[in-house]
This record gives C-alpha cells, sequence and structure tokens, in this order.
C-alpha cells in the first residue's frame, strides 16, 4: 500500500522557540503524524499560522534517555546532522516509519543521540540550515520520494 507508515519529527535543545513553530507548521503540511522536543518546551509561536497544533500532536521530553524509550515499535530514529559518517540526503532512502531528530544549530544533536540513531543524514552545503529550514527539507525530500523509496510492508 503506497504511503504506508508514519513519521515524526522533531528537535533536540532547540535554540529559539520561533523554530518550533516553523518546524509544526512544516510537519503538518507535509503529513507528518507528530512533532516533539526534547530538553525545551514548546510556547506558542506566531510561526505555526496554520494553527498546526489543532492537526498534529507536540510530545514534550524531558531528556534524550526519555524520548528513547518511548519509540515506537520498529520505528528507526535518523538524525540529521554534519557528521562525517552521514549520508548525503540525495542517496537516503526514507524508511516507512521513523523519526527524524535535529539537534540546536549551535551544538547539533548529544553524541548520545548520534549514537543512538539508525542513520544520520546530511543536507547540502558546508554549513548548517537554520533547524526548521532543514528539517522542512528534509520532509520535502520524503514526500518527493515517497513515491518509489518506502520498504515493502
Amino acid at each position: 500500500m503506497k504511503g504506508r507508515g508514519y513519521y515524526g519529527i522533531g528537535i533536540q535543545n532547540v535554540k529559539t522557540a520561533e523554530n518550533i513553530g516553523t518546524l509544526w507548521r512544516s510537519a503538518f503540511i507535509f503529513g507528518a503524524s507528530f512533532i516533539f522536543t526534547i530538553g525545551n518546551r514548546y510556547k506558542r509561536q506566531a510561526s505555526d499560522t496554520v494553527q498546526a497544533w489543532r492537526q498534529i500532536p507536540l510530545y514534550n521530553y524531558q531528556s534524550f534517555d526519555e524520548f528513547y524509550k518511548s519509540l515506537p515499535y520498529d520505528c528507526q530514529l535518523i538524525g540529521i546532522e554534519l557528521a562525517d559518517k552521514s549520508i548525503p540526503i540525495a542517496e537516503f532512502k526514507h524508511p516507512n516509519r521513523c523519526i527524524y531528530l535535529l539537534g540546536a544549530e549551535d551544538s547539533g544533536l548529544s553524541n548520545e543521540a548520534m549514537d543512538r540513531c539508525h542513520e544520520l543524514i546530511i543536507l547540502p552545503g558546508a554549513y548548517c540550515l537554520n533547524v526548521s529550514v532543514a528539517g522542512s527539507i528534509v520532509l520535502y525530500d520524503r514526500v518527493q520520494k515517497a513515491e518509489n523509496s518506502f520498504e515493502k510492508p
């Protein structure tokens, strides 16, 4: 069945709350099932102009361990990070069931998070993007590749 599965996206230790509102809006538009934060709590933002909070849930986790313990069965954790072992997004095949994890713009993903990700992907460019922009690009890439990239159920 085409499009079967689910995905969510979130940010570890987000630097500015405005990025959550923008990412939440993109997550809603691109069909994500949920959004989350690790380490920081969300405050309603004007950047969420479509009121995505009415459409998809936001989960807040105090720590990475708390988040990791709640991963759904058979769901892959995919980190987005500028790291040597990251796969370029152009070569990446999105899993049917996954959670995308972004790090803060100034510090990236924690070492613990990178070690526990099933895969890491990298976006083009030598510098980090705004975290909500990076997340939006990943979601767009998933939607664009959806026709042929999902694993068979």
